[in-house]
């Protein structure tokens, strides 16, 4: 699929009607989309612009745009629940996932979050992906070679427990670590062993029993800087005139981020200083 310049075949098209509804199709010359407001011929697209409103056999507007990842993600068929780009997004800032960068992440679940890693690392970084369940694994690969076109080569899925996987697996310790799993806690030993230092480890969440089960872990091991966490709300606008107000719906609470790093062996982290009860 091409990112830029006119419509090509093979390209995933979103048509957006005039109330807002999206219809992806993949263009092949001949072919049509039907709706109930007509159907529009893929021969109509091929060869425009992005930005283009083309007419169905009934009149009806579709503007027509290729899927950016964010479609792609929450368009897609998935086996577990997906990171969400609100999540995703923190993720890539606040781990700090670079060209270059070796990361592991587990679980894989859809490939959600894998395709983000995998353009911020680049052609010269790896992206290491293990899912204990293999319905997952097969919902990520296909999701992901879709997505890209293919397998790309910096892409390293396995089928695994993170618990029973050491750095001679990996080929050598790796730069960040992300975990989506039930029970990360159980984990944190082998990041600890897996984990460059000065590396940052995050894991994602969704329960308080979780969050603190993480959280005290990660103190209890004390390989790592004072571990903090925080979720992200987003709320959308509508801006009409003088009816403008919030949404009445919001992507509110999908999970907690955690974030620690690695400190040098054999160095301890400092006592964190609270402030005294009155």
């Amino acid at each position: 699929m091409a990112y830029s310049g006119p419509f090509q075949p093979g390209d995933r098209v979103q048509l957006t009607d005039a109330k807002r509804r999206h219809f992806t199709i993949i263009l092949e010359p001949g072919e049509a989309f039907h709706t109930h407001k007509g159907q529009i011929a893929h021969d109509e697209i091929i060869g425009s612009h992005e930005g283009t409103v083309v007419k169905s056999t009934l009149g009806a507007d579709y503007l027509c745009f290729r899927h950016l990842m964010v479609d792609h993600v929450l368009s897609m068929p998935r086996g577990a629940a997906v990171i969400y780009p609100k999540d995703a997004a923190q993720i890539l800032v606040e781990g700090d996932i670079f060209p270059g960068a070796r990361v592991l992440e587990a679980g894989a679940g859809s490939g959600a979050l894998s395709m983000s890693l995998l353009r911020a690392v680049g052609e010269r970084g790896r992206l290491i992906s293990y899912e204990i369940r293999e319905d997952h694994l097969e919902f990520a690969e296909n999701n992901v070679d879709e997505f890209f076109g293919g397998r790309p080569a910096t892409w390293d899925p396995r089928l695994g427990d993170l618990k029973e996987v050491t750095v001679d697996d990996l080929g050598g310790p790796v730069d960040r670590v992300i975990l989506d799993m039930l029970e990360p806690w159980e984990c944190l030993e082998v990041v600890r062993d897996i984990l460059i230092p000065g590396g940052v480890f995050m894991t994602y969440v969704a329960t308080v029993p979780q969050l603190m089960k993480v959280m005290e872990g990660i103190r209890e091991l004390q390989c790592f800087t004072e571990p903090k966490a925080w979720e992200s709300l987003v709320r959308e606008w509508k801006v009409e005139g003088l009816a403008t107000r919030p949404e009445h719906r919001m992507n509110a609470h999908t999970a907690f981020l955690v974030w620690a790093r690695r400190l040098a062996d054999g160095v301890t982290p400092p006592r964190p200083q609270r402030r005294a009860r009155r």
